[in-house]
């Protein structure tokens, strides 16, 4: 039943991808968007990489802030584990990444899964709660109307509650009847100490201090989201306004919510062209910087993902291939001393 609806999900975000692709192809002119592509600025491809780095590394400092409460993390293990789970979200279906983050962050520091999980929930709430903010306010200040408002407009609805949930995740075990519910939970021991880890990490979103950090972290991140747009923008001779660049990006990664293909592809050129044509930037050339800017970051979290896993990989077989000799020496050294006579001095 788990695999069919796995098999499901992703069949659904596969289908949506083609049709995305497919109005793509079919309202852009090709030619000009790879005539585009072909010139690109290679300038300004060097400052969108810088950009989108810059970018990655905010949101790991983030997740280090997030999980301060809760455990002392390096910045090399968030960012190491944060890329990892860039690689799954871009190989895998479903967003699974955010799963596989928190595990492989849990394998590094020994810190409950669960915990994990919880921490990367308030981090997801902060990044929408704050790129809609950044939409809303370009779509009022550049009097945007029709479907790119309107979806504006269901993503703060989806974000109330959203901080609603996490609110009520919070305080669940106050509600009324939730003793009646912790006794049942509590006849299954596994399940009930996962909830109880999963909500200490919630809780995090109750530490003031730590949630004013996590939102101006996620501002300057999402800062470097919107100049990589404008970056990639210029490189195919577009300049565009801080605002579009605002809108773009805010705009496109709430697209990325949509159900997908590995990666968003599809969805991702589909958004950028709808809300580029609605502020008066061409399609095709909307088409050729959002392929642009969105293969320079599957390349760059896919590389720097495979690149931790492998070293991770490497590390955990060198300390199994330790331990495993540990093991043996001191087995042999028990075996030496138990064949020795009893009372020989050795």
């Amino acid at each position: 039943m788990r695999l069919t609806g796995r098999a499901g999900r992703a069949t659904l975000g596969v289908s949506i991808s083609v049709v995305a692709l497919f109005l793509v192809i079919r309202s852009v002119d090709l030619a000009a968007a790879w005539d585009a592509l072909r010139t690109a600025d290679l300038r300004w491809m060097a400052v969108l990489v810088g950009f989108v780095m810059a970018d990655v590394c905010l949101r790991a400092v983030r997740w280090k802030v997030l999980l301060r409460p809760v455990a002392v993390v390096s910045f090399r293990d968030s960012l190491s584990s944060l890329l990892v789970g860039y690689l799954a979200n871009n190989i895998l279906p479903a967003r699974l990444g955010e799963v596989v983050r928190s595990h492989d962050l849990g394998e590094r520091t020994g810190i409950s899964r669960s915990t994990i999980l919880g921490t990367v929930v308030v981090e997801r709430v902060v990044d929408t709660v704050v790129v809609v903010s950044i939409a809303a306010v370009a779509i009022l200040v550049m009097s945007i109307r029709g479907v790119v408002a309107s979806a504006v407009m269901v993503g703060a609805a989806v974000t109330a509650l959203l901080v609603m949930a996490i609110a009520l995740g919070i305080v669940a075990h106050r509600l009324p009847g939730a003793e009646r519910v912790t006794a049942v939970i509590a006849q299954r021991p596994r399940i009930h100490m996962a909830l109880v880890r999963l909500r200490t990490g919630l809780a995090i979103a109750g530490n003031l201090r730590t949630m004013v950090v996590a939102v101006l972290l996620s501002i300057a991140s999402w800062s470097c989201t919107v100049l990589a747009f404008a970056a990639a923008a210029q490189a195919v001779g577009i300049q565009p306004t801080i605002g579009q660049a605002a809108l773009l990006a805010a705009g496109t990664n709430l697209a990325t919510a949509i159900p997908a293909a590995p990666g968003y592809v599809g969805t991702f050129e589909l958004a950028t062209v709808t809300i580029a044509a609605s502020v008066g930037i061409a399609k095709s050339s909307a088409l050729a910087f959002a392929v642009l800017l969105h293969v320079t970051t599957l390349l760059l979290t896919s590389v720097g993902g495979a690149i931790v896993f492998a070293t991770g990989n490497r590390r955990r077989q060198r300390a199994a291939a330790a331990e495993a000799t540990g093991a043996v020496a001191a087995a042999s050294v028990t075996a030496a001393a138990e064949a020795l006579p009893e009372g020989d001095p050795g």
